[in-house]
């Protein structure tokens, strides 16, 4: 009962899953959660599917990707359609994001043949041995609304396509959504119980990880929702990856392309508004063109002007929710009055949708929460340092290390600063981006576990070794 009380702690309670339109505040649809008796009715399921699924022929299991990622092409116009409704996302990222979840299932169908092949050992002694990759069991899939269906392709292609189950609790505010990849699976044929939609409870949750049925979970959210996780997950023994925060480091050295590196600033930051784990967050700049830097990103994101996310022209939109703006807002507040400059946006919430002006903020110091926090939004800090010796003491004083960019004229230089910072992933010279064959993680605060590549066909996975001694 701890760890249940821990978990609901840490997720947001309502009552039901809705749809609430960002940009003007409607209640759209509402879902009502699982009852008890259902729970336990979807963890039947699962395991009972399991023994079928993972005896299927794996080419009749990447089949079945290869047909999700025609539908999600097939359908990008209302998979979008979703996003910027439920969310905010203006509509061209919408399809974008649907594009690059095509390339994930069709990448993990592609590969999985060679992802899963036996993999012969080099012994001393006498005889053969391998290392066979099989499957493990039912999962659960604790997904976040700020790419609702990309987060959920990352878990589930490589999953379905190895062998488990998954059981897929989504965010509240998306569950339109989340409804619209379940269809996707049942129409390219894949066995009903093979991924089970769950409008859960946080609570109800806590009772899936735990019961033994289950045997993993990986969770993308918030590092305090990954340690309730983490918590009640370890105490039953359970496999997890936790995709958690991040507080970006973007250097900037002295000899940078200052037009890319205002340009890589500006996207870095203001991609899907800001609401992403691996945006840059915080601008580090090296010496003297700290002032031309700052002029020139400040009269970008000045320009930049939140409008309609269902117009194709939109870069900008609202953000998933009131809450999220007051969030934001909170934060800038802070440091604000702890003598922080706000040099472009800031200002109260909007009233009328999830709008926040783009933010520049300086003069940002370690009493202020935007210093070690992470800003979930369309507000930037801009920091000065005299070396790239100073930049990554900056870098590596945050207790996130998931992504990080660095923009050099020098890309030997870059990589040998590279090799010094505490991150995840580094980016030379562009902003960090996804890929199905790029391997996605963090450390410290960031994350337990890698997702994409090959990395994350193996995280839910049993190393089986087979042995056969000379008779």
């Amino acid at each position: 009962m701890i760890a249940k009380t821990n978990l609901q702690k840490e997720f947001r309670i309502m009552s039901n899953y809705a749809t609430i339109n960002p940009a003007t505040g409607e209640r759209v649809a509402e879902f009502p959660t699982l009852t008890e008796d259902e729970v336990q009715d979807v963890l039947k399921r699962s395991f009972t599917e399991y023994r079928n699924w993972r005896s299927t022929p794996l080419a009749e299991r990447a089949a079945v990707l290869t047909r999700v990622a025609e539908l999600h092409r097939e359908r990008s116009e209302e998979l979008a359609a979703l996003l910027t409704l439920e969310m905010g996302k203006p509509i061209a990222e919408a399809r974008g994001e649907v594009a690059l979840v095509a390339s994930i299932y069709a990448y993990y169908a592609d590969n999985a043949e060679r992802f899963l092949r036996d993999e012969p050992l080099e012994i001393s002694g006498p005889g053969s041995a391998l290392v066979r990759t099989e499957p493990i069991g039912p999962l659960v899939g604790i997904m976040p609304w700020n790419f609702p269906y990309y987060q959920v392709a990352r878990f589930a292609a490589p999953n379905i396509v190895l062998g488990n189950t998954v059981i897929l609790k989504h965010s509240r505010n998306c569950p339109q959504s989340a409804l619209a990849i379940e269809a996707v699976f049942r129409d390219a044929g894949l066995p009903a119980d093979v991924y089970i939609n769950a409008f859960a409870t946080s609570g109800q949750i806590a009772t899936m990880i735990a019961d033994p049925r289950v045997q993993g979970v990986s969770l993308t959210g918030s590092e305090k929702a990954g340690s309730a996780v983490g918590e009640i997950a370890g105490r039953h023994m359970k496999k997890y990856v936790l995709e958690l925060g991040g507080s970006d480091p973007f250097i900037v050295l002295p000899d940078a392309d200052l037009d890319k590196a205002v340009a890589g600033a500006v996207a870095g930051r203001m991609y899907n508004g800001g609401q992403a784990c691996t945006a840059s967050k915080r601008f580090i700049i090296v010496g003297d063109i700290y002032d031309e830097f700052l002029t020139r990103y400040t009269e970008a994101m000045t320009k930049i002007a939140p409008g309609d996310p269902t117009d194709t022209k939109t870069t900008f939109g609202p953000l998933s929710s009131q809450a999220s703006v007051e969030e934001i807002a909170e934060l800038v507040q802070d440091a604000v009055s702890k003598g922080a400059t706000a040099v472009s946006g800031g200002g109260a919430p909007n009233d009328s949708g999830a709008y926040y002006p783009a933010t520049v903020l300086t003069g940002v110091t370690p009493e202020m929460r935007a210093y070690s926090e992470e800003i979930f939004g369309p507000a930037a800090v801009v920091y000065r340092v005299d070396s790239p010796e100073a930049a990554v003491d900056l870098a590596n004083d945050s207790p996130f290390g998931l992504s990080s960019s660095i923009y050099s004229a020098d890309v030997a230089a870059a990589r040998q600063l590279a090799d010094q910072l505490e991150t995840g992933m580094v980016w030379i010279n562009s902003i960090s981006r996804s890929a199905p064959d790029l391997p996605f993680g963090g450390v410290k605060r960031s994350g337990v576990g890698r997702e994409l590549a090959q990395y994350g066909i193996n995280e839910f996975s049993n190393k089986k070794l087979i042995r056969i001694p000379a008779v």
